[in-house]
């Protein structure tokens, strides 16, 4: 059977946020801002995968070399027969990785936001692992939705959410959705979450201010979206790209600064942006050890293993869901 057979599409976008509503909502605050989901329109996506690839953003392969080194580890907790759900699953890489360790996973659930680069991304893998039950499911993780029930073997469901992406809620808003993920999931069931970890501040910024400008692309990406879907005008090289780390809150915050005073016309509704006025489009936290251990137990999760790179970049944490 070959693996596009055993590939199965789910398009929940009609229960997304609609992307013009919150466009308007975001530009129209006194503090303006567009929710970051926003980056993954198929250009944002495959920008997105460029930056991992640049030398100054460690995340990706420092988070990849820890999966490839406790895979078998993560295998012999998850058990056999086990179905993957991974959150925000992009181009499926590091999920490869763990399809290849466990032992006989009866499925593997892709959820993203971004239809046509999920299309791909399952595709592809679906070719790879042909014996492999896949669905692919259009949605926006940060709001309700469901999990397709497949048929097969009834192992336990494991949630797998890399890439440092809880960082990209505020603190309260990822105990939430570890919340959430723990309904979805079900009992029995474990979660595997890659954690940014807090260290020297000039290699926190360089990776979100790589030279080549990629990162600054990615940002700049949310304007060019606006103008390609909501038919404006925005002078895209009227903003400029604006990201440093706060030590205090230990966040990164990432901004899109207009150069000068400028007004445009979105949608039909006027919005003057101020020379120097940000536009908020990301936050991306940093947590110790300890301190994601301790928003995972509020969240009812029970951490039972723990890998760090050698360099202390980067962390995944092995849940139980208590």
């Amino acid at each position: 059977m070959s693996g596009s057979a055993r590939l199965r599409f789910y398009d929940l976008g009609h229960e997304q946020e609609s992307f013009r509503d919150a466009i308007l909502a975001g530009l129209t605050q006194s503090r303006k801002s567009i929710p970051c989901k926003f980056f993954y329109d198929a250009r944002g996506s495959a920008l997105f995968e460029e930056i991992c690839r640049l030398p100054e953003y460690y995340p990706t392969r420092t988070e990849i070399a820890i999966l490839e080194e406790h895979a078998a580890a993560v295998a012999a907790r998850a058990g056999r027969e086990c179905c993957l759900v991974e959150f925000g699953s992009g181009a499926s890489r590091k999920a490869r990785i763990l399809l290849e360790a466990l032992e006989r996973p009866a499925a593997y659930i892709a959820v993203d936001i971004s239809r046509e680069h999920l299309r791909d991304a399952t595709a592809s893998l679906a070719e790879d692992f042909p014996a492999l039950l896949v669905a692919a499911v259009c949605a926006d993780y940060t709001r309700p939705f469901r999990l397709p029930s497949l048929p097969g073997p009834a192992g336990k469901r494991l949630g797998f959410f890399p890439g440092s992406t809880i960082g990209n809620f505020e603190p309260e808003e990822a105990e939430a959705f570890l919340v959430n993920c723990r309904r979805l999931l079900g009992p029995g069931g474990d979660m595997i979450i890659g954690v940014d970890l807090k260290k020297d501040p000039d290699l926190i910024e360089a990776a979100y201010n790589d030279r080549a400008g990629v990162t600054a692309a990615f940002n700049r990406n949310l304007l060019e979206r606006i103008n390609r879907e909501l038919g404006a005008a925005i002078d895209v090289d009227g903003f400029a790209h604006f990201a440093f780390y706060s030590k205090a809150r230990g966040r990164v915050e990432i901004y899109l600064k207009s150069l000068a005073d400028q007004e445009v016309r979105i949608a039909g509704t006027r919005i003057r942006f101020a020379a120097g006025e940000l536009i908020h489009t990301e936050y991306s936290y940093k947590y110790s050890v300890a301190e994601f251990r301790r928003l995972a137990q509020r969240a009812g999760l029970r951490p039972v293993e723990t890998w760090i790179d050698r360099g202390e970049l980067f962390s995944v944490h092995y849940c139980e869901l208590a």
